[in-house]
């Protein structure tokens, strides 16, 4: 029986339905992942070596990259589902050349990969990534997922983005937690990153998810049953108590900032309490809020509510708020991995 499962994960919104699969699996198998992600070689490139000498700064940040972040994602979705993991990201320009070198590196005996081909057997077109991957490694693959037939539901495909704005709000709290130990260990506390999160909390969880989650999901599942009265009720009320904790939060910072002598031990004990609300929520709403609302909710209601998290408002899919979070998303998981090297 399969123990260790390598999973690819590219930008793709494939991502998030493929992760929810590889836990899936993993949980029946009693398995761990190893989840990894390239990031392209933005150095090798004309573009590339270009800002590296313009402007160095630019370079670092677009070298970078997105690939932190799709694996930050992974990972908490792993920690929520209570499942073995660990994350990988390396530098490359050949996905299957190095997909095949990580799944031998980390003893992985299954490689779980998604497909960007067309339908059924098509989706393995001459030069897919997937196909070289079967080409070229020994190991048993399983092609869990095939783009043209993912979130194939209105559900599904209301849910994939829901999931995937709860593991970027998991993945920030993460990083708040690794700040916070290092904090009461002693350790230099950077304010501005702490600040960084913070802001993308406030703007992105607090303005934006929080809301839709009340207006659409809540609100319709309230219409369909009273199953989860209690618990709807509840989770409105703890929205309302992590604002208030996140300002908590801000002050304590603000203050360990300013160089109060017991600030340091403050702060991490407001972290502490925030993080620990946060996923307990989040838990919630995974937990019984989506397998209830899979039960009761009509498709004409997944379409209401795909249309509000996806194409409503001024984060709108695509558009150029959005394409801001996603950056300031992508820059926060970044540093999060510096500091975990530092």
């Amino acid at each position: 029986m399969y123990r260790h499962l390598l999973v690819p994960l590219d930008g793709s919104e494939l991502a998030t339905t493929l992760v929810s699969g590889a836990l899936e699996l993993a949980r029946a198998l009693g398995a761990r992942i190893t989840f990894f992600s390239m990031r392209e070689d933005y150095g090798a490139s004309q573009e590339g070596a270009l800002a590296r000498t313009l402007s160095p700064d630019t370079f670092a940040a677009a070298a970078a990259g997105g690939a932190n972040a799709i694996v930050a994602k992974a990972l908490a979705a792993a920690e929520g589902g209570g499942v073995e993991c660990a994350g990988l990201v390396r530098t490359g320009s050949r996905p299957h050349e190095l997909i095949v070198q990580v799944a031998d590196e980390c003893g992985c005996d299954l490689i779980y990969m998604a497909s960007h081909g067309r339908r059924g057997l098509k989706a393995l077109m001459p030069g897919s990534q997937t196909q070289k991957v079967l080409a070229h490694t020994t190991l048993p693959v399983l092609v869990a997922t095939v783009e043209a037939n993912a979130a194939s539901t209105a559900s599904e495909a209301a849910i994939a983005v829901i999931q995937d704005e709860h593991r970027s709000i998991a993945a920030v709290i993460n990083g708040l937690r690794r700040l916070a130990a290092r904090a009461r260990a002693g350790g230099e506390v950077d304010f501005g990153f702490l600040g960084a999160m913070l802001h993308y909390l406030r703007s992105f969880a607090e303005v934006q998810h929080h809301p839709k989650e009340e207006q659409y999901l809540f609100a319709r599942l309230e219409e369909r049953s009273d199953e989860l009265a209690d618990v709807l009720y509840g989770l409105r009320r703890e929205h309302r108590e992590g604002t208030a904790l996140l300002a908590e939060l801000e002050a304590r910072a603000a203050e360990c900032c300013a160089g109060a002598a017991e600030g340091a031990g403050d702060l991490a004990e407001a972290i502490d309490r925030f993080a620990d609300a946060q996923w307990r929520h989040l838990s919630a709403e995974e937990k019984l809020v989506l397998p209830a609302a899979r039960r009761h909710l009509t498709e004409e209601d997944w379409l209401l509510i795909g249309r509000a998290f996806r194409d409503e408002g001024d984060l709108a899919r695509g558009s150029e708020r959005d394409a801001a979070y996603a950056q300031m998303f992508a820059r926060l998981m970044n540093q999060a991995a510096d500091e975990a090297l530092g």
